[in-house]
């Protein structure tokens, strides 16, 4: 998997990089990806492989809905290590299972990803539209990934793992998201994981470390 540079992408992870909204803060990233593979992503991918075949063997599912019925098929395979791969991209010191990393991908539409961004992105949309004339937040976006992946072409998943097996999740977390645009024919996936942190939680902290220097203070100038 190779880190692709696209300018529109790059505009967009400035202004969500840290969007401080008050109580709350939004931070967003875009990462493009070539899905050819470089560097150990062959060693990795055939791991991969061999751990889902490995699981078909020994699984007797029938469920439509099981992993097994959905790891048969070869391209379907291809796609899940893609994604596994692109995972690893973003989180490094992860240590992430294809089956297991499946039960948590969700096949999404267009309308279903723009439900969920209209919903918890409102804020963020309201200050881009402040600081930016023209486009939304959310065309500026529709046309930034359309440049690098065709959106007419592309599968979109999301990624929503137990709170126990998600690398993304911080303290002071109020929601977070993950979403992958692939476009098969391009050999190209964009990852966008954007999430909302509560600034009176840090803000907590902060003040307990900064109440335990003031109560020194006092003692040292304390006779004992």
């Amino acid at each position: 998997m190779k880190f692709l540079e696209y300018t529109p992408l790059e505009r967009m992870n400035e202004f969500l990089s840290h969007l401080n909204l008050g109580e709350r803060t939004i931070r967003g990233y875009l990462e493009p990806y070539s899905c050819k593979h470089t560097g150990t992503d062959k060693k990795l991918s055939l791991s991969l492989e061999n751990e889902m075949l490995d699981y078909l063997g020994k699984s007797s599912d029938t469920d439509s809905s099981s992993p097994a019925e959905f790891l048969l098929s070869r391209s379907s395979r291809k796609t899940l290590i893609y994604l596994v791969l692109t995972l690893y991209r973003m989180y490094p010191d992860y240590d992430f299972s294809a089956v297991n990393a499946h039960q948590f991908f969700t096949e999404e539409s267009w309308d279903s990803f723009k439900q969920i961004f209209d919903s918890y992105m409102f804020e963020a949309s309201r200050a881009w539209i402040e600081e930016n004339e023209g486009s939304s937040l959310l065309e500026t976006l529709y046309k930034a990934l359309d440049e690098v992946v065709k959106l007419s072409e592309c599968e979109i998943y999301s990624y929503d793992p137990d709170s126990d097996a998600d690398p993304s999740l911080e303290k002071g977390a109020i929601w977070s998201f993950n979403f992958f645009f692939y476009n098969r024919k391009l050999k190209r996936v964009v990852s966008f994981r954007f999430c909302c942190f509560s600034n009176l939680v840090a803000e907590g902290f902060l003040m307990d470390d900064s109440s335990y220097e003031e109560d020194g203070e006092i003692f040292d100038d304390m006779d004992m």
